[in-house]
């Protein structure tokens, strides 16, 4: 593999309702698209950072200078032996897995067209339908909470995830469980409490709750473990898990037992495979989060999650539940036993909408 141009594109998408976590509110996205060339072949990916440094400590204008100034140059017309040696072309990159990942599985996406194979089982997938659950933000009020977890549950999704955060959380999840008491839920709380929140958190306890995810802070593995030692839900690990050797770290210590793979977290499909086969062989179940991607990010995202070890529902939902119209072609449908059908085309399986995604660039920059 040589590749010969990287283009970066920046789109603005707004989505269909806001959705807000314990960081704030996001009402449109900005996201940095990937697109790589080698001899007239083209792959694409996508940076799945925010439009500010929350979730972690990427953003999109610095994903465009880390891209354009130090990982395009480590991997334009490098002698590339597969996809699976390009992220080594930037390890020593500290951070930044996010920028490095959108490059890297764009480079997946263009072997996999070269291979004319489907990329799901150029990364070893095995699934060829995938389970599917949403993710519903905080809303201004709890009765509003429970109309759009009616509206998800109706339209089959097979798990909801709803957002806490400190005044949002065991008095609203109680009312959530009164109106649903078979559904399967969780709470995702992105490091909103710390360990002096441990008896509060325990309340959750009795809500028969399938995980609350990453409660603590962002970079911590330690006090996870000591609260999970207290709770009797299980911690899902999310921000905190960046590598294999993090996961391997984090069921030494037993600070989880459930791990979320997002593929832009962790720095592409290589750590991907790796973070999934280390807690595979643990016993450790994992499941696909979401970063409010657009369609490209939506398929890499389905390609993941055609491995084996993906056995709970994950954050990837149907296209128009975020978007009036999605970059790709197909939308990408959820059908209402809350599955999506595995695509067999080559690459990530469904056609680029180019002529839409040149209405949203806001700036675009080829690298040769």
């Amino acid at each position: 593999m040589k590749i010969d141009r990287i283009t970066l594109r920046e789109i603005r998408m707004p989505l269909v309702h806001p959705f807000e976590t314990s960081f704030g509110r996001t009402t449109e996205r900005h996201i940095l698209l990937v697109e790589v060339e080698e001899n007239g072949a083209t792959g694409w990916g996508e940076v799945t950072c925010g439009e500010g440094p929350f979730y972690n400590e990427e953003w999109v204008d610095a994903a465009w200078l880390i891209l354009r100034d130090f990982v395009a140059p480590r991997v334009l017309h490098a002698d590339i032996a597969s996809a699976a040696h390009v992220a080594a072309r930037s390890a020593h990159i500290r951070g930044h897995r996010m920028s490095r990942g959108g490059l890297e599985a764009a480079t997946w996406d263009l072997e996999a067209r070269q291979l004319r194979m489907p990329l799901w089982k150029h990364i070893g997938g095995s699934r060829t339908q995938i389970d599917c659950g949403v993710s519903i933000g905080i809303q201004d009020t709890v009765e509003e909470l429970l109309r759009l977890i009616e509206r998800e549950v109706q339209a089959g999704y097979q798990r909801i995830k709803m957002k806490i955060k400190p005044g949002w959380d065991v008095d609203v999840v109680r009312r959530v469980r009164a109106a649903f008491p078979d559904i399967r839920l969780m709470a995702d709380a992105n490091s909103a409490y710390t360990l002096a929140d441990t008896a509060h958190l325990k309340q959750l306890d009795e809500f028969n709750l399938m995980m609350i995810e990453q409660p603590l802070s962002h970079d911590d593995i330690i006090d996870h473990a000591a609260l999970q030692a207290q709770l009797d839900t299980p911690i899902c690990l999310d921000e905190c898990i960046r590598t294999a050797r993090h996961a391997e770290q984090a069921i030494e210590m037993k600070a989880g037992r459930i791990i979320n793979i997002k593929l832009g977290r962790v720095g592409g499909f290589s750590e991907a495979l790796l973070v999934h086969n280390v807690a595979r062989a643990h016993g450790i179940p994992v499941w696909c989060g979401g970063m409010l991607e657009s369609g490209i990010g939506r398929a890499h995202n389905i390609a993941l999650s055609t491995l084996a070890n993906f056995i709970l529902p994950g954050d990837v939902s149907a296209s128009k539940r975020y978007w009036k119209q999605d970059i790709i072609r197909p939308p990408v449908e959820v059908s209402s036993q809350g599955t999506i059908e595995v695509r067999n085309e080559p690459g990530f399986g469904y056609e680029l909408h180019h002529e839409y995604i040149s209405e949203l660039t806001l700036r675009e920059e080829t690298l040769r």
